[in-house]
């Protein structure tokens, strides 16, 4: 019989650490390959987490609400000998297997923070003394206590080390534990209440938390800007109107708005391909793929986005088949890691709260947003070569707010016109099957 740690494996681009919510296995169970063991959740996504081995659950290194770093260890995997391993080598069943220092290296290099306080109150985070000029070294012992403890990379390298070198020794670990350990039994203040019963303190959720902390991030990063159209949208609905009984009888699903907003927009990122772009410093990171993120409002007023992947290689149906996918699981809350990763370019659709307008604030790191408002009858001129009439047409508002570091009103007005030019002179004769 062998060892294996598993390790937190990479969930969506740019995430660096996920909340343990679930461990869906106990100790001594037995799991097969890609069985889900926990689930997880990160800034964009709760997801399960399969196990890379057929074996046997030997030890949990997490605890429900941790928060784990990418590539961190999070269990041990008991295994047969002749069982097909991962690539890292297993260590061998007996003592506790303590991390080699050569991993502890490139792991607190890495910049991870596993932040596993156990709802204590964290040390105040110290300037690192051990690393000196060169990498910071701990011993086995004082890793094995560190892990045992729960201590994260960056606790670690804020402990003032005692020993050669500045370097931290057990009694220095033994000291931290025992302080931070005073700390978590101090009594926590007293909740805030209401003085006179007309107001109710409601704590924000997770999801709200990060919601809160990307919008406001976002509005600090990128000057942002709006401008807005207004479409005449009456060959859409009129040929939405005249097929949406057919497709339904042909597909079971439905055809919406939605697929043609994002068609729209996937033909003019074609056109202005440098509106696909995002920063990075004072470099202009342009993107060949076409992922177009569409916010989704979920049960609990909440939004997420998903992510349709080189939407402009797709046709129509394929669109509504792919909207309509995300869509529903999105709200059963069983989107995957890569369902929300990679966006580009993001669209929403106000307009299904009956709003007319909005200010959409831009998902990093892209640099555009395109909000669609309600479409509303209302009388318009209508140009002909025999005079301008007065008729009833279906006219709907586009928002387009664009990073002004990057983006011109020039490119941002050209994309957004180009945007209602495919809208207003959609196709009503084409056929969808």
């Amino acid at each position: 019989m062998k060892i294996v740690e598993m390790v937190m494996p990479p969930l969506g681009e740019s995430i660096l650490e996920c909340t343990v919510l679930h461990l869906l296995k106990s100790v001594g169970d037995t799991v097969a390959l890609d069985d889900s063991i926990l689930e997880v959740a990160t800034d964009k996504v709760d997801t399960e987490v399969p196990c890379p081995v057929s074996g046997e659950i030997a030890e949990w290194l997490v605890r429900e609400n941790d928060i784990v770093a990418i590539g961190s260890a999070v269990a041990r995997i008991r295994v047969e000998d002749g069982v097909e391993l991962p690539e890292e080598s297993p260590a061998d069943e007996g003592p506790e297997p303590e991390l080699a220092v050569a991993e502890s290296v490139a792991y607190l290099e890495s910049g991870f923070s596993s932040a596993l306080d156990h709802k204590t109150d964290p040390v105040p985070a110290e300037t690192p003394r051990n690393q000196g000029e060169g990498n910071p070294f701990y011993s086995p012992l004082v890793l094995s206590i560190a892990r045992q403890e729960h201590v994260s990379t960056a606790e670690l390298a804020g402990i003032p080390g005692t020993g050669v070198d500045e370097r931290v020794t057990k009694n220095d670990i033994l000291a931290y534990l025992a302080e931070r350990k005073n700390k978590a039994s101090l009594p926590a203040p007293a909740p805030a209440t209401s003085v006179n019963g007309s107001s109710e303190i409601i704590e924000m959720d997770r999801m709200r938390k990060m919601i809160s902390q990307r919008m406001t991030e976002s509005r600090r990063i990128s000057a942002h800007v709006t401008s807005f159209i207004e479409a005449d949208m009456t060959p859409v609905v009129n040929w939405r109107e005249s097929v949406k009984g057919d497709y339904r009888k042909k597909t079971g699903g439905s055809i919406t708005f939605t697929p043609i907003l994002i068609e729209a927009v996937a033909k003019a990122i074609r056109d202005y391909p440098m509106i696909n772009i995002s920063v990075d410093g004072d470099k202009i990171i342009r993107k060949n793929d076409i992922n177009i993120g569409m916010a989704v409002a979920l049960p609990d007023g909440n939004l997420i986005v998903p992510v349709i992947h080189r939407a402009d290689q797709y046709d129509l149906p394929g669109l509504a088949d792919k909207v309509n996918d995300l869509a529903r699981r999105a709200r059963e809350n069983k989107l995957k890691a890569d369902d929300v990763a990679g966006g580009t370019y993001t669209v929403s659709n106000i307009g299904a709260f009956s709003n007319l307008m909005g200010t959409p604030i831009i998902v990093q790191p892209q640099v555009a947003i395109m909000a669609f408002g309600a479409i509303k009858k209302k009388p318009a001129v209508i140009e002909t070569p025999q005079g301008d009439l007065i008729g009833i047409r279906s006219m709907m508002f586009i928002s387009h707010s664009y990073d002004h570091r990057v983006v011109d009103g020039s490119l941002g007005g050209l994309f957004l016109k180009r945007v209602n030019d495919y809208l207003e002179n959609f196709d009503t004769q084409r056929k969808i099957s």
